[in-house]
């Protein structure tokens, strides 16, 4: 008889998962309370503050608020549509001025600016970042209204573009050095240059955050009001010279808020109003077409 061949099979204990203890239980579902109670914390007050808007502002838009200027002092009536204007064509202008500088300076520094120079502008955008608009429109005034000898929406337009820059300069370079390096060493073995990488490859990978970037400043300067008092002024007619003095909503909420006319104080909500939805309207719409590939489509 064969001698027979030993048996080396062992039988396997089946894997066991020991239960999750209740103490840890309880502290995971304490963190995720906190982090919810947290989110409430600061949605809440923002949620108030535009459902009072809401409540204060809406029964005061009408159609002639959309399509009249100011009435003289004492009269009841007209409305905030040279101020609505004014205030597209202040911002049209700081964008124009603002987004390429910024992001201009942004790919700089993500691509090239790992030296001292760089360091320097980082330190800058940094500083800017923290100083008072009051202070911005003050430099504006210095450089473009003494220039000029006379306000207007060019000047107010260069201060908003002054406070746009340094906003999208950090937000396009973190975005930037988001993107893999794989990518640009792949375009780099294919023969492209360095410059179409950054601008075909990096940029477009990237558009979808540096447009946030842009929108983020372009929702912080809309409502300025201490920059324009310096530069724009203020007017209570139409005028879409970027060279004369404009009307804006947030010079025309200031003007009616601190008057003593019930009349101004009801229209100075829903300019306020409208300008809320204004800087939604505009943001919720970019975003729209970056998600939909409007924007940095390949």
């Amino acid at each position: 008889m064969p001698e027979a061949m030993p048996d080396n099979t062992k039988t396997v204990a089946p894997l066991t998962i020991p239960p999750i203890s209740l103490r840890r239980r309880v502290t995971d579902h304490m963190m995720t309370g906190l982090a919810v109670l947290t989110v409430i914390v600061v949605l809440a007050p923002l949620f108030a503050i535009f459902a009072y808007l809401v409540y204060r502002g809406l029964g005061s838009i009408n159609w002639a608020f959309v399509t009249q200027t100011p009435k003289p002092v004492g009269e009841v009536g007209g409305g905030m549509a040279n101020a609505i204007v004014g205030s597209l064509l202040i911002l049209a202008i700081a964008s124009i001025l603002g987004v390429p500088l910024g992001v201009g300076a942004g790919i700089y520094l993500a691509e090239y600016g790992r030296n001292r120079f760089g360091d320097a502008i980082r330190f800058t955008a940094d500083v800017l970042n923290g100083v008072p608009s009051i202070v911005i429109g003050i430099v504006a005034y210095a450089l473009v209204v003494l220039t000029q000898r006379h306000f207007s929406a060019l000047a107010g337009g260069v201060a908003l573009a002054i406070m746009m820059v340094p906003t999208i300069t950090r937000t396009t370079e973190e975005m930037l050095l988001l993107v893999p390096r794989a990518l640009r060493e792949a375009a780099y073995g294919l023969g492209i240059p360095r410059w179409r990488t950054t601008l075909s490859i990096t940029l477009r990978t990237a558009t979808s955050g540096v447009i946030t970037g842009i929108m983020l400043a372009f929702a912080r300067v809309a409502g300025e009001t201490a920059p324009l008092l310096f530069t724009a002024f203020g007017n209570q007619f139409w005028n879409v010279n970027v060279n004369q003095p404009t009307a804006a909503l947030p010079l025309q909420i200031y003007v009616y808020g601190m008057s003593p006319y019930d009349d101004w104080h009801r229209q100075a909500w829903a300019g306020a109003l409208v300008l809320i939805v204004l800087i939604v309207t505009a943001v919720a719409a970019v975003r729209f077409a970056v998600r939909h590939g409007t924007f940095g489509a390949a």
